[in-house]
């Protein structure tokens, strides 16, 4: 039996462990068989997705993500650390302010959003991608991105201000919530990060922070 790919499971998804010695190539087909042969095990789910055993480039873990969505009909919404802390954290996000978009509400959009490129939403947009400088983000709820931010976002654009932008790497060029506007600074060289931060609108204000439980649960909805 091969066990170069190996799929368990934790409280907020599932955990994929991968050989380290094995050729990338080869091991992407057989990441491709496992999930294909365990379609039906895992279901039609959104879920967290953790990688174990093996170091992975940004590009590897996207390669796998899209192997993953054309091998089984699992909603990735999110990569992160199998730590007891940061899983924590994921559940309280995923399950009291992403689990609306698993219903009829809310999209789900894959792929990069390149300069000059618009996406314009009547619902809250989950996008499995960056968005890169010169391209923009108009949704009427919640945006969420599975990626770098480094455009422009235009949240709850009906006039919400209770709603919000997350994103794995936050570092854009302006963002948006109801009629309130944050800008970054011009010198952002000091300030890139690639930990998942979320802005929200406080006291007339937008604030971006660390995802943490206690932000969290300050944001109204």
């Amino acid at each position: 039996m091969d066990n170069s790919v190996m799929i368990k499971g934790n409280q907020s998804g599932i955990i994929v462990v991968l050989d380290a010695n094995l050729d990338f190539e080869e091991l992407k087909s057989n990441i491709a068989e496992k999930f294909k042969a365990s379609a039906k095990f895992l279901g039609n789910a959104s879920v967290a997705v953790t990688f174990e055993g093996r170091e992975l480039t940004t590009d590897d873990e996207r390669d796998i993500l899209d192997i993953i969505s054309e091998n089984s009909d699992l909603n990735v919404v999110c990569v992160v650390d199998l730590d007891a802390e940061k899983e924590k954290i994921f559940k309280q996000c995923l399950n009291d302010r992403l689990m609306e978009l698993s219903s009829n509400t809310g999209q789900f959009y894959k792929g990069n959003l390149r300069s000059g490129q618009v996406l314009e939403f009547e619902t809250s947009i989950i996008i499995i991608g960056d968005v890169n400088a010169g391209a923009k983000v108009v949704s009427k709820g919640n945006v969420i991105i599975l990626g770098a931010l480094k455009g422009n976002v235009f949240a709850g654009a009906s006039g919400n201000q209770n709603s919000f932008v997350v994103a794995l790497s936050m570092n854009p060029v302006q963002i948006r919530i109801g009629d309130i506007i944050g800008r970054s600074p011009d010198d952002k060289s000091t300030d890139i990060s690639k930990e998942a931060k979320i802005a929200y609108v406080e006291n007339g204000n937008i604030y971006i922070e660390s995802i943490s439980k206690d932000v969290l649960n300050d944001i109204r909805l």
